[in-house]
C-alpha cells in the first residue's frame, strides 16, 4: 500500500461528505423555491376588494407604553383616517413613564380627527403575557361602542389616510374575519438594510402569504402591527383571553381565529409603515431574539433542528463554494454555488420590496448567521429565567407574574 494512501481515502470521503452535504442544501432550495408557497414572492397585497353598501363601524386599540418617541409621527395618521362610516380611536396607556396619555391627548387637541378616548388598565395580573393585556382592556372600553370590527395596531405604525377602508373593504368583500398587513418596516441604517428585509423574508418562509388565505389551509398567521379582526369573532375565539399566555400574540391570534373556524388574510402592506428605528444591532438583535426561543416552543430538540436547519441551508452553500475551491472539488464548488444563486435569487424581490441595492442579495448567509445566533441567545436568556420581553417587562415562563425591569 502507498505511503500516504490511508490519509488519500480519509480526504476522499470527506470530499464525498462535502459534496452530499451540499447537493442536499441544493435540493432543499429546489424544495423552497417551488414548494413553500412560493414565500419569496411579494405580489401578495390587499386582495380584490369593493366598498360596501354600508359601512361597518370599526374601533382601533392601541396599546402603548413608552411610546412618546414616535406617536407623533404614528397617531395623527390613525386620527385622520378617511373613513365612511363610524370610527373611533382607543389608546390603552400600559403604565409608561414617558407622557404617552398626555402626549396622545395633545396630539388630538392639535390634529383633530377621528375620537380618541386615552385610559390605562393598571398593572396586568398574572398569567398575561406582553401587550396583551393592554390589548384586553382596550377591547372592553371599544365593546361599549358596540363595533363590528376592531382594528389592533401598535403605536408606531403610521397608516395611509385610506388604510382603514381599504381594509374593511378587503374584509367585507373576502369574507375574512382577519384582514392583518405586515407593516413595511424602517430601513435607514447599515444593520436594518441587512436584517430588516431578511426578518420579513424568513417569517414569510415560515409562514407562506398564499397559504394563510387559502379557505381550509392549516397555516395561520397575522402581524400584531395590523390587524383587522371582526368583533363578532374576537367574541367567539375569546381573543384575547384564550392566547393570555402568548408572546408571539400575532400568530397565536390567527391560529385562534381558525381554529374556531374563522378565516384570515396576511399579506405585504403597501400603506402601512413602522416608524419605530432600530438603528443599531443591538436593537435588531433585541427584537428577534425577544421572541425567538418561543417561537420553538421552549423546546430544546427544535432548537438544534432549527440550527441545524439554518446551518444547512444558508451556511452550508457558501462554505462548498469555498472548500471546494480551495479543494480543487469542482463539483462541490458548483453546487454550493447553485445553492447560493438559488437563495440569493428568492432574496431578490425583497430586497426590492424594501428598495434596496440587489448586491446585498449574496449576503443573505451572513444575515442568517445572525439570525441562527439571535435564536441560540433567545433560549440562553430564557434558560437564565429573563425570558421575553415588552417594553420593560419580562415573563419567563407561562405562569410568571410580570416584572417592572
Amino acid at each position: 500500500m502507498p505511503p500516504h494512501g490511508p490519509r488519500r481515502v480519509g480526504q476522499t470521503a470527506a470530499v464525498n461528505a462535502y459534496l452530499w452535504i451540499t447537493v442536499v442544501s441544493l435540493a432543499a432550495w429546489a424544495w423552497l423555491l417551488l414548494g413553500q408557497g412560493f414565500f419569496w414572492r411579494t405580489d401578495v397585497r390587499l386582495p380584490q376588494r369593493r366598498e360596501p353598501e354600508a359601512w361597518p363601524s370599526v374601533c382601533v386599540v392601541v396599546p402603548a407604553r413608552d411610546e412618546a418617541a414616535v406617536l407623533p409621527d404614528s397617531l395623527p395618521s390613525l386620527l385622520a383616517q378617511d373613513y365612511p362610516g363610524r370610527a373611533e380611536v382607543f389608546l390603552v396607556d400600559d403604565g409608561s413613564t414617558d407622557g404617552t396619555g398626555e402626549l396622545a391627548l395633545e396630539l388630538s387637541r392639535r390634529h383633530g380627527g377621528l375620537p380618541l378616548t386615552v385610559d390605562s388598565p393598571g398593572e396586568p395580573p398574572a398569567g398575561w403575557t406582553g401587550k396583551l393585556w393592554a390589548v384586553r382592556y382596550g377591547i372592553g372600553l371599544a365593546r361599549a361602542r358596540g363595533p363590528e370590527y376592531l382594528l389592533l395596531t401598535d403605536a408606531d405604525i403610521a397608516h395611509a389616510p385610506d388604510s382603514l377602508r381599504e381594509l374593511v373593504a378587503a374584509a367585507e368583500t373576502g369574507g375574512f374575519d382577519v384582514v392583518s398587513q405586515m407593516a413595511r418596516l424602517r430601513v435607514a441604517s447599515l444593520w436594518e438594510r441587512l436584517v430588516v428585509p431578511a426578518f420579513v423574508y424568513f417569517f414569510a418562509q415560515l409562514y407562506p402569504f398564499r397559504w394563510i388565505g387559502r379557505k381550509g389551509a392549516r397555516t395561520a398567521a397575522a402581524a400584531g402591527g395590523c390587524v383587522l379582526l371582526r368583533a363578532g369573532m374576537a367574541e367567539k375565539a375569546r381573543i384575547p383571553d384564550a392566547i393570555r399566555h402568548a408572546v408571539i400574540d400575532d400568530v397565536a391570534l390567527a391560529r385562534a381565529v381558525k381554529g374556531a373556524g374563522g378565516r384570515v388574510w396576511l399579506g405585504l402592506a403597501d400603506r402601512v409603515d413602522s416608524v419605530r428605528p432600530y438603528p443599531g444591532l443591538g436593537d435588531l438583535w433585541r427584537m428577534v431574539s425577544r421572541s425567538a426561543y418561543a417561537q420553538l416552543r421552549h423546546n430544546p430538540l427544535l432548537l438544534l433542528g432549527t440550527v441545524a436547519g439554518l446551518a444547512l441551508v444558508y451556511l452550508v452553500p457558501p462554505a462548498a463554494v469555498v472548500v471546494g475551491a480551495a479543494g480543487g472539488d469542482a463539483a462541490t464548488a458548483l453546487a454550493g454555488a447553485a445553492a447560493w444563486a438559488v437563495m440569493a435569487g428568492t432574496y431578490l424581490p425583497m430586497l426590492r420590496y424594501y428598495g434596496q441595492p440587489l448586491w446585498l442579495a449574496p449576503l443573505l448567509p451572513f444575515t442568517a448567521f445572525l439570525y441562527l445566533l439571535m435564536t441560540v441567545d433567545s433560549a440562553v436568556q430564557h434558560y437564565r429565567g429573563r425570558g421575553a420581553a415588552w417594553k420593560g417587562r419580562t415573563y419567563s415562563r407561562p405562569d410568571a407574574v410580570p416584572d417592572e425591569g
